[in-house]
């Protein structure tokens, strides 16, 4: 019996995740508290209240060394925390003024690091915070999924590539991770509904991984050709890994919720 293994968010996009015992999904599919704030560069000329693409913003995909700051954000008082190596980077509640040393103290550390999309653009500065801390936007897909992957299919890749200790789920940003099927045979799933405990999805479409992935979660080098070897252990079109899901209703998903695929439809004289 497949079951749910854990659960994710990432209130600040492209951070670190934060590990919950439940999520809230919302109508059509996003998760409440995911995505919620995000660093945009000062000449994007997307309304801080829309949606963007991840290449307006820090994020891993550009900013490789991200992925060892920490954070703990607290929904309801809207006050953040990242930690670097145990040091605070930055704490604070996000009013005017703290969204301001955010910029700031971000902007500092990302300057500082070897590979930055900050250097030399002196146009992208000052960094914008942008989102209200509540209403999940800024997923890397405008209309807002749920995502998950099948740990079995971490274990195939990690085998494949022959670094077992250095692939983890981590790397893959999922919302939900899933024991009890084999690997990869999440991607079977699509254009099909599952149950988990209460909430209904429907797999939509598979991931399409980039560069982010190949950032070390610790260090933050770049380290392993994550999107080059998902073509030779999953061959398809693009690098795959996880899958995206939808929901009508939503509802509350919880660690220990067992994942039921519904039967397929059939269809007429079968």
């Amino acid at each position: 019996m497949s079951r749910v293994a854990c659960l994710f968010r990432y209130p600040l996009k492209g951070f670190a995740r934060e590990e919950c015992a439940a999520l809230q999904v919302l109508p059509g599919g996003r998760i409440a508290g995911d995505r919620v704030l995000a660093l945009r560069f000062n000449d994007s000329p997307t309304p801080d209240d829309a949606w963007g693409t991840k290449m307006e913003c820090i994020a891993l995909i550009n900013t490789p060394a991200l992925t060892p700051l920490r954070i703990d954000y607290d929904h309801e008082a809207r006050r953040l925390r990242i930690r670097n190596n145990g040091e605070a980077l930055f704490e604070g509640v996000l009013d005017v003024d703290g969204r301001k040393r955010l910029a700031a103290a971000v902007e500092r550390y990302v300057l500082a690091t070897a590979e930055n999309p900050l250097a030399g653009h002196a146009e992208r500065l000052p960094l914008r915070v942008i989102g209200d801390g509540v209403t999940a936007r800024y997923q890397d897909r405008e209309p807002g999924y749920v995502t998950l992957h099948g740990r079995s299919s971490v274990d195939a890749f990690a085998a494949a590539i022959g670094q077992a200790s250095e692939v983890t789920e981590k790397r893959f940003r999922s919302n939900v991770a899933v024991d009890g099927i084999e690997a990869w045979s999440e991607q079977s799933w699509l254009g099909r509904s599952l149950r988990i405990g209460d909430v209904t999805f429907h797999a939509v479409n598979p991931v399409t991984r980039c560069l982010a992935t190949h950032a070390h979660p610790v260090t933050g080098q770049r380290d392993v050709p994550v999107m080059q070897t998902l073509q030779k252990v999953f061959p398809a079109q693009r690098p795959t890994f996880a899958i995206l899901m939808t929901s009508e209703r939503g509802g509350t998903i919880r660690v220990g919720d067992t994942v039921e695929l519904e039967p397929e439809l059939q269809s007429p004289g079968r």
